[in-house]
């Protein structure tokens, strides 16, 4: 079984400090385009598949990308993964509640999601969610409530660039 663990900060004193645990399991809607599923609570799933060095729906294209161990992505991500991420679709969300159910397709080593604020003070300010322990073929997820605010999200395990995340509204 994985686990996912959460964390969340306060954006200012209006908020307080607030701690968000746990990992859902949760049946699935009607896909849209955008990759989202409405879930049957009030979270909104959001459909990331890693392949090696890369998040798929992010990218919009499979790169076909082959490593065997961390280091191999890192070297990828250094010689083209500024670029890819200047081209890849930059995620735009309303605040509310999230499931990001990531799943590990075909990268033979175990992998992770880390999803927090961009920069410093968002990444201090902002919620977060972390896990790792996906191997192959394996899905997880992890549950947030997003709050408005500029977001990256990554693998750090199989090591992906920083994919930007939005949430306005």
């Amino acid at each position: 079984m994985n686990h996912a663990s959460n964390n969340t900060s306060a954006t200012g004193a209006r908020h307080g400090l607030a701690a968000i645990l746990g990992a859902a399991t949760l049946a699935l809607g009607a896909m849209t385009m955008s990759g989202e599923l409405k879930a049957s609570s009030d979270a909104t799933v959001i459909v990331l598949t890693q392949t090696p060095c890369q998040f798929l729906e992010t990218e919009g294209v499979d790169h076909g990308f082959t490593a065997a161990k961390r280091a191999d992505c890192m070297k990828i991500n250094d010689a083209n993964g500024k670029e890819r991420v200047e081209k890849s679709k930059k995620m735009t969300l309303k605040p509310g509640k999230y499931i990001f159910r990531v799943t590990n397709k075909n990268v033979p080593y175990n992998l992770g999601f880390w999803l927090r604020g961009d920069g410093l003070a968002n990444r201090a300010m902002l919620p977060n969610v972390s896990g790792a322990g996906l191997s192959e073929g394996v899905t997880a997820d992890y549950e947030v409530t997003l709050e408005e605010g500029d977001y990256v999200f990554s693998c750090p395990l199989n090591p992906t660039p920083d994919y930007q995340l939005r949430v306005e509204g």
